[in-house]
């Protein structure tokens, strides 16, 4: 997922860091609220936070693509502290790693926030409250939403680099030939995902619920 320096256009690079900002900033601002209310979820922040960037920095080459497949973390995070907080971690995860590990791109930071921190979060965030609105049980409703916060990060992706890259080829086409490209490596990780969401989620909320104050969850 991540894209790297000069894979996209300049003027769409910077067209993402619009978006990426802004959604940046309204989770910043929202989590300096929060964290004067509950302190006591800056350990959970912090866990998060290194989750995040520890398990999307397994990356996985996708062949003809100039990037790779990797988890996100983001799904998880979302669920247990909200989309926005999410976002802001993915985000710190993306500067860090393109920084030191060369994993992105300062230049490509926009793009890759909004593929995987916010949209990572937030259809992961939509699916497990709709899923637990429906009755599903938490276990269901967190692999779900960790799955499908994969699959869509990688969809954002490939549309990403559909734009960059589509020439004269109509932007769907390549759009779904680079979607392709990415299952083989994306499938495998994205069921992963969604077992080891399911799985940490569940412990938390049976085994550490005082975890979970302040946070999304409830047991």
């Amino acid at each position: 997922m991540h894209i790297p320096e000069g894979l996209i256009p300049a003027q769409q690079a910077a067209a993402w860091y619009v978006p990426a900002v802004s959604f940046v900033g309204v989770g910043l601002v929202g989590l300096k609220r929060r964290l004067v209310v509950k302190p006591e979820l800056r350990p959970l922040i912090g866990l998060m936070g290194a989750f995040v960037f520890l398990i999307s920095l397994i990356p996985l080459p996708v062949p003809g693509l100039g990037t790779v497949s990797h988890p996100c973390g983001t799904p998880m995070a979302a669920i247990l502290l909200g989309p926005f907080t999410a976002t802001v971690l993915g985000s710190v995860a993306l500067f860090l790693q393109s920084l030191f590990f060369a994993h992105g791109g300062i230049t490509s930071w926009g793009a890759n926030v909004i593929a995987m921190a916010v949209g990572g979060s937030f259809s992961a965030y939509g699916v497990f409250r709709v899923s637990r609105r429906a009755g599903l049980g938490i276990g269901v409703a967190a692999g779900m939403a960790g799955l499908i916060g994969d699959l869509v990060t990688y969809g954002i992706t490939s549309f990403q680099l559909a734009l960059a890259l589509h020439g004269d080829e109509a932007v769907l086409n390549v759009w779904g030939a680079a979607f392709a490209s990415f299952l083989p490596t994306q499938v495998p990780l994205a069921i992963a995902e969604a077992l080891f969401t399911a799985g940490v989620v569940v412990f938390i909320a049976n085994q550490r619920a005082e975890l979970l104050e302040g946070a999304v969850v409830r047991p």
